[in-house]
């Protein structure tokens, strides 16, 4: 992809160049809050850099258990970023999904830890429920890394890779509100409650509405990221009758089913509709003008980040606690910088 990750400084350049985390300071999200509200995580933070391969010093082929919570059109692109690094690095993944279902996701990490493998990560299908499994691993003195979807509590030393959540949620609806002329109605199409990115997309959203004071929401509702409800969920909107100006959408598979209804109802050129992921299909949309913004989430730089630092975790070298995979905006007017 034709894209570029800025760097918050030139001190985090040099720390992911060189492979280890050192003089980057701690970075609160926009809001001033991590994960759930809660405080940001202490520790370290870095933005990623794509990087030269990192490989085992001992020169082992790893064994490294992967744990998705599903494999959707976006998380799939995200395994696909890990087994293309894991092959440049000589290291083995196992890759396993829960089917969006905690106590499974809870047994195939015990699975790996019991197998004894060298190196775990985890992409959380509940953030606020991820203890045991990160207690599992960290009790059997296996490297850790959590990629993706940053749990509500999480010990220092285990390394978050991904991006900040609120940040998709304040400039997706900054783009929309500035299309809309800051006033007007808006509804939120919700993730997966249980999870962080949810929470926190949505809070990102209700932010920046709160600041305009001629705009507020009016509906919100979890479609749990898929397309088809939400298409249900906007047709439900569209039949109460109630004005919708904006709808804010967690991810873009939720945008498009909303797309979708409108388009049904003839409504579409009356609102404007924003998703996150920057997924072909979200692209393709934008192409053809229906969907207004969405956000790039940089998958093969997460899954990328992650096995690399499982890996330095396993050399023994320090690790940042957030390794921040900066999110973009994408418009019809820069959208061509996110294609292949």
């Amino acid at each position: 992809m034709k894209h570029g990750l800025k760097m918050t400084t030139i001190a985090a350049i040099a720390v992911v160049m060189a492979g280890c985390g050192t003089t980057a300071a701690p970075q609160a999200p926009a809001s001033g809050e991590g994960s759930n509200g809660a405080a940001a995580p202490a520790g370290e933070t870095v933005t990623y850099e794509p990087s030269d391969v990192v490989k085992p010093k001992d020169g082992k082929t790893l064994k490294i258990g992967v744990a998705f919570p599903v494999l959707d059109q976006f998380l799939q692109n995200v395994a696909d970023g890990m087994t293309a690094r894991a092959k440049e690095a000589g290291v083995e993944l196992n890759i396993v999904s829960a089917q969006e279902k905690t106590e499974v996701q809870l047994g195939q990490v015990e699975n790996f830890v019991s197998q004894g493998v060298d190196g775990i990560i985890i992409l959380p299908q509940d953030t606020d429920a991820a203890d045991p499994m990160v207690q599992a691993v960290t009790d059997a003195k296996i490297p850790l890394v959590m990629v993706n979807r940053r749990p509500s509590s999480l010990p220092a030393e285990v390394p978050y890779v991904g991006s900040e959540s609120i940040v998709a949620g304040e400039l997706q609806m900054e783009a929309l509100a500035e299309l809309v002329g800051k006033k007007g109605n808006v509804a939120i199409l919700q993730g997966d409650p249980s999870q962080e990115s949810t929470q926190m997309r949505t809070k990102g959203c209700k932010d920046v509405v709160a600041k305009y004071p001629e705009m507020k929401v009016i509906r919100e509702q979890a479609g749990n990221w898929y397309r088809d409800k939400g298409l249900a969920i906007t047709e439900n909107w569209i039949q109460s009758g109630d004005k919708i100006d904006v709808i804010c959408s967690n991810n873009d598979e939720m945008a498009l089913g909303a797309i979708s209804a409108l388009k049904a109802a003839n409504k579409l050129d009356a609102v404007k509709v924003g998703g996150v992921d920057a997924t072909k299909d979200a692209l393709n949309s934008m192409k053809k003008g229906d969907l207004a913004v969405t956000v790039f989430q940089d998958a093969k730089g997460q899954g990328a980040g992650g096995v690399d630092s499982v890996i330095r975790l396993y050399n023994g070298e320090k690790v940042p606690s957030f390794v921040n995979v900066p999110y973009q905006l994408v418009t019809p007017e820069n959208m061509a910088q996110f294609t292949d």
